[in-house]
């Protein structure tokens, strides 16, 4: 519907918008020095004169969005929209999408890159997955990088370990955006590790009890949605806050469901993105169930790679927990580990009292004991794994 702008040269349209592409056109139009209904205006005629209306966009959730257009542009807009056999929601966000793809963020062009994106994961538990998600956060954000670590694991041992709550069940969480049930901005969600060490450049997005049922939720809408690709789910909700942050690592839970092929869509190499930047990097321990444990996830990168035609590349191995002690079974099979090379072993960390202690106090193991060898080994697998 539309209604007359105040000095006649405009009309106030009224619709509906995801709340993920309306926050994200809020912060670009801020980004460019731009009205926001400027830029609703170009979207809008970009889409309208484009050969197609591009990929469809999950619109489940759309909000009342409101903004103002010359007189007339809205009723061909319309026609458009019908003309193409889509939805005027769906017609809208497809406009908005485009504009913000062909517009990027001024802090992206700066970076020269998205965000480097980290899929900490392994099928096998106890492996050590949270620690090093954590460990190789923080010494990102030591390093003055801006991080983000998602808790994707709704067992929730990274939020626990540094002393960020849990989301409740039915509220407001990664889980409910994935499944396109967002109530709000997914930047409200995230929470800053305080501590002068990383100079608020460490931010956690908590993990939510309701994980525990996110292959079912997502099976459910991928079979009510038309057009809704499960693996994306995960990139869908975290875009909007990729301009924030220079890294982002997801702390996977042990599965080889759809949360995992979630996962390594999103940690896969983009168009024009550079090897080695983006990816998987694998805790492993030295012993036999965690070489089948790799053989599982291996496979399952394989198939989702032929699948949906991805590059996603091994970032390396972490071999966590490691005793010389324990004998041949160790000392062989880290043998083996090495011999791989590719992908590369980044670091053999031992099994410490360090990380234990720091889990115990709530702390950051690089704040807890920032000289301690596991704390450079974190740092040695930051760097091996970036470009």
């Amino acid at each position: 519907m539309a209604s007359p702008y105040p000095d006649g040269d405009r009309e106030k349209v009224a619709s509906k918008l995801p709340s993920a592409l309306q926050q994200a056109l809020k912060v670009r139009a801020a980004e460019l020095s731009l009205d926001i209904q400027d830029a609703v205006e170009a979207a809008i005629n970009d889409w309208r004169h484009g050969t197609s209306g591009g990929a469809e966009v999950d619109t489940a959730g759309a909000r009342s969005f409101s903004t103002w257009l010359p007189p007339g542009l809205y009723e061909q807009f319309k026609e458009t929209c019908t003309d193409r056999g889509v939805s005027y929601t769906q017609g809208l966000a497809q406009s908005i999408r485009g504009w913000l793809d062909a517009n990027p963020s001024p802090q992206h062009g700066a970076r020269g890159t998205d965000p480097e994106r980290k899929i900490v994961g392994n099928q096998k538990g106890g492996v050590g997955k949270t620690a090093i998600s954590a460990g190789i956060g923080e010494a990102y954000a030591e390093a003055g990088k801006r991080v983000l670590i998602v808790d994707f694991d709704p067992q929730g041992h990274l939020s626990e370990q540094l002393g960020v709550p849990q989301i409740e069940p039915d509220h407001d969480s990664l889980v409910s955006h994935m499944c396109g049930d967002g109530s709000g901005d997914l930047r409200d969600l995230v929470v800053e590790i305080k501590d002068p060490r990383f100079e608020k450049r460490l931010h956690v997005l908590p993990a939510c009890f309701d994980g525990f049922l996110l292959d079912a939720k997502i099976a459910v809408v991928a079979m009510q949605k038309r057009g809704f690709q499960k693996e994306a789910a995960l990139e869908l909700a975290l875009r909007p806050l990729e301009a924030d942050y220079d890294v982002i690592i997801v702390d996977c839970p042990p599965s080889l469901g759809i949360a995992m092929d979630a996962a390594l869509y999103y940690g896969r190499r983009r168009r024009g993105e550079a090897a080695g930047g983006s990816g998987v990097v694998i805790p492993v321990l030295a012993e036999d169930s965690s070489a089948t444990a790799y053989g599982m996830l291996a496979q399952q990168i394989e198939d989702l790679c032929e699948d949906l035609s991805l590059d996603i590349d091994y970032l390396g191995l972490v071999v966590n927990l490691y005793d010389s002690r324990r004998g041949y079974v160790a000392t062989s099979s880290l043998d083996n580990w090495k011999s791989l090379g590719d992908p590369k072993v980044l670091a053999v960390i031992g099994d410490l009292k360090e990380q234990r202690e720091a889990v115990r106090k709530r702390m950051p193991l690089l704040s807890y004991a920032p000289q301690s060898d596991q704390a450079e080994a974190m740092r040695q697998v930051a760097r091996g794994a970036t470009r």
